[in-house]
């Protein structure tokens, strides 16, 4: 392709002008329901697990909902849109310490998607919600509620990842309280609304910008309907 053709590809896909603000498209819709349905069945899954009795058959449902989320969003971070997929956000230790030594100034250029540090929140995050999930599937309380898989694993087993699937939700509610605090440091201080950006999917940049790449919904539900019956095949 000439240097033509390649200008001319790119005025196609930029939007605005270098001295005006620029809204483009940033998350898909399937990472945005993704995001705000993990939002709530965490609450849902730290709420019942509490509350006990009754509502741990609660706390069990939203532990399946969940697992299937997060195999979902496995499967979409390496086939999803652009922003989602894990190659797009896991930067280098390098890029890491980059982008901190620059956190507190308001002049950063934003980012398409995941900043370098928020790039690797998103990862522990998944990391550490998949633990809880896979860990509740041996675990046990001793009296009334046991993991669908408990009984194809020890007592000692189980009482190790039930352990695990105890202390756990501390490291969880940590990382929630760090994440809440990244947002409200850049809303007040830096001026990007994110939880906006999450629920629109779009973003708003200084200059000319462009949407990032999609993949299409058609895929998606094709891998939500994958997840769906991996977690079936595992509990049933």
């Amino acid at each position: 392709m000439s240097n033509t053709s390649q200008r001319s590809e790119r005025s196609e896909i930029l939007k605005g002008s270098p001295s005006s603000p620029t809204t483009v498209e940033v998350w898909d819709l399937p990472t945005r329901i993704f995001h705000w349905a993990l939002v709530f069945f965490v609450i849902v899954s730290f709420i019942s697990g509490k509350t006990g009795g009754n509502a741990m058959k609660y706390h069990e449902l939203s532990g399946f909902i969940l697992l299937g989320l997060l195999v979902f969003r496995v499967f979409w971070g390496f086939i999803g849109s652009q922003t989602s997929r894990f190659s797009d956000f896991i930067s280098s230790p390098k890029a890491v310490m980059r982008y901190a030594g620059t956190l507190f100034r308001k002049d950063t250029p934003r980012h398409l998607g995941h900043n370098p540090m928020g790039g690797w929140s998103v990862m522990a995050m998944i990391m550490a919600l998949l633990l809880q999930a896979v860990t509740g599937l041996f675990a046990t309380d001793d009296i009334f509620t046991q993991g669908p898989l408990y009984p194809y694993v020890s007592n000692a087993v189980s009482e190790r990842l039930t352990a695990i699937h105890t202390v756990n939700p501390y490291i969880i509610a940590i990382l929630v309280t760090l994440h809440i605090a990244a947002v409200l440091f850049y809303l007040l201080y830096k001026k990007e609304n994110l939880v906006a950006s999450m629920l629109t999917g779009r973003k708003t940049f200084m200059g000319m910008a462009k949407d990032a790449t999609r993949s299409p919904l058609w895929l998606a539900a094709v891998v939500a309907a994958v997840s769906a019956l991996v977690v079936y095949i595992m509990v049933r």
